[in-house]
């Protein structure tokens, strides 16, 4: 019944950051898995269940992006995701629980700074994107948590709210295929698996819809506030338990 449960949240949650909540909802997603399965199994069924998420994301944000930075970011991130695929596939979970909980914390102390960032005397640097890019590649295929280096380039860059969220939701569909090819070498995506929870995809396209109806209904920075002590408390479990 826990497993049951679990997808079920987890369904919705990628829907309702993918209709525009936040990202913190969809760095949720690996930690609840995990609580009822091994970090990579965890980590191999969110990765259909997120690129069924990213069509609708692609949907809302079509064209809004900026292709400079899929360019300047895509070709390390790949390197990263190499890497990334193969530490997932050889670290025992213990090791994994924990690199997820690192991760995870991170995302939170990111979200905390955010505001800071923006406010840098910032000068960009194409390295600065290779960087980024080969971090948010390996934090994508090791723990589904990419997120927080590409953000936090972003935000240093001079580009309007709907090309950052554009430019993110087209970056991440990307790479979110590209490690499909790894995962499968890599014998970490269980079709079994896969079969057994297709019954919680059309929940994804309800938690969009949900996510789009709440973004003008809600606080949402209460609301994301909330969810970073759910965050702190989720990072806890995988690096203490």
């Amino acid at each position: 019944m826990g497993f049951y449960i679990i997808l079920i949240v987890v369904a919705l949650l990628i829907g309702l950051s993918k209709g525009g909540m936040g990202a913190v909802l969809g760095v949720l997603v690996t930690p609840f898995l995990s609580l009822v399965m091994p970090v990579s199994a965890a980590i191999s069924l969110a990765l259909p269940l997120l690129m069924i998420g990213d069509v609708f994301a692609l949907w809302f944000f079509w064209k809004t992006w900026d292709m400079h930075y899929i360019r300047l970011l895509l070709p390390m991130a790949i390197a990263g995701i190499i890497v990334g695929t193969y530490l997932l596939a050889t670290l025992n979970n213990g090791t994994l629980r924990h690199i997820l909980g690192l991760f995870t914390l991170l995302f939170v102390v990111y979200k905390i700074a955010d505001t800071r960032l923006k406010s840098l005397d910032y000068h960009p640097r194409e390295w600065h994107g290779y960087l980024a890019g080969a971090a948010s590649g390996l934090g994508s295929a090791l723990a589904n948590a990419g997120s927080v280096p590409f953000t936090a380039y972003m935000l240093l860059q001079d580009v309007t709210p709907e090309v950052f969220v554009g430019t993110t939701t087209l970056f991440f569909a990307v790479v979110n295929v590209l490690k499909v090819p790894g995962f499968v070498v890599a014998k970490l995506l269980d079709l079994n698996g896969l079969l057994s929870v297709l019954w919680a995809v059309p929940l994804i396209p309800v938690g969009v819809y949900l996510g789009r109806w709440m973004i003008q209904r809600i606080n949402k920075r209460a609301f994301e506030g909330f969810m970073l002590v759910v965050l702190v408390i989720a990072s806890a479990v995988l690096l203490f338990l």
